[in-house]
């Protein structure tokens, strides 16, 4: 971990308000609690209605603040002058903001005394934004990381006060890419609080000429092209698992396909698409520039399956071609 100007130290026990919503920040709010830090509030989104019975629950960060017995708040606008107004009451040292999932406010992020800081699930200035994960496997990057920095009211633009380079697995999907970053934000963020009440850390600024940005994942990028090579095709694969998965079109059906290997970087040149012979049980198919394999499959309405238990029920034969 590399230190990057907060203006003075911080206390060692401050008094911190963590503001996240899903599953990524969980980990981080449990190492707080865990190493005794003063949580005094608990900042998540409204509980919102999910699935298809479009039941109402709450976030992942709301059911862990509340098992640890933490006071939890939920406004619809963090950067509503009455709900700062009640943040500033509680007199906060700190603001740790993970995938809150709102834009903060000067006047918000002007309250604590220390100030706020963010983790964001990139080596910044890469991949602003709200999709690193994703594009960082889309566009196959051999590392990503964690950065921890100063908040300002710029899209992930503040100073960067601490990173840590973390390597991508050669096939790795975003899920498990998501799953392994999300569990080394807890030691992540711990080991920066304590250093930051020993030494204060250089700030050091982003250049806007080395950034990137990972927007949301575009509907339009889910259905594969297979026009494409067979790198990038196993990259969007990997990208959108375990959603919304990438898909392709067969007998007028959305097919997802996960699990990709690129098993050839040279192709028949026939018709990328096309269904070609290969072991018993498996699935390969012509792309623009070499061949794919997939290793799982999914149909709607029915649960991801291995390759070889989706051939047993619905054979594809050799030639098949999809995308039409």
């Amino acid at each position: 971990m590399t230190a990057g100007h907060l203006r003075e130290i911080i206390p060692k026990n401050p008094r911190l308000i963590f503001m996240g919503t899903p599953e990524f920040a969980v980990p981080a709010l449990h190492a707080l609690v865990e190493g005794g830090f003063k949580i005094v509030a608990v900042v998540t989104q409204p509980d919102r209605p999910k699935g298809r019975g479009k039941r109402v629950i709450p976030s992942p960060v709301k059911e862990k603040a509340l098992a640890c017995r933490l006071e939890v708040l939920q406004p619809n606008n963090a950067s509503h002058v009455d709900f700062c107004g009640d943040l500033e009451a509680l007199n906060p040292d700190l603001f740790i903001v993970i995938a809150y999932g709102q834009i903060l406010s000067r006047g918000l992020l002007s309250i604590p005394r220390w100030g706020a800081v963010n983790i964001h699930a990139s080596l910044l200035p890469k991949y602003r934004g709200a999709a690193p994960i994703q594009w960082a496997i889309l566009n196959n990057e051999k590392e990503t990381g964690l950065t921890l920095i100063e908040m300002n009211e710029g899209l992930d633009k503040g100073p960067i006060l601490f990173y840590e380079r973390i390597p991508i697995g050669e096939n790795e999907s975003a899920g498990l890419l998501h799953d392994r970053l999300a569990a080394k934000t807890g030691g992540f963020i711990t080991r920066a609080l304590k250093s930051m009440a020993e030494i204060p850390p250089r700030a050091v600024p982003q250049s806007d000429h080395e950034a990137s940005y990972a927007p949301k994942i575009d509907k339009n990028v889910w259905i594969i092209d297979w026009t494409l090579p067979a790198p990038r095709i196993a990259a969007l694969i990997r990208a959108l698992d375990p959603k919304p998965g990438a898909f392709t079109i067969w007998e007028g059906r959305k097919l997802k396909l996960f699990a990709p290997n690129v098993v050839s970087l040279s192709s028949p040149g026939n018709l990328p698409g096309q269904i070609l012979d290969g072991p018993k049980r498996t699935l390969r198919i012509e792309t623009g520039e070499g061949i794919l394999e997939v290793g799982e499959m999914q149909i709607p309405g029915k649960k991801r399956v291995s390759t070889a238990d989706f051939l047993c029920g619905c054979p594809l034969p050799k030639g098949t071609v999809f995308g039409r």
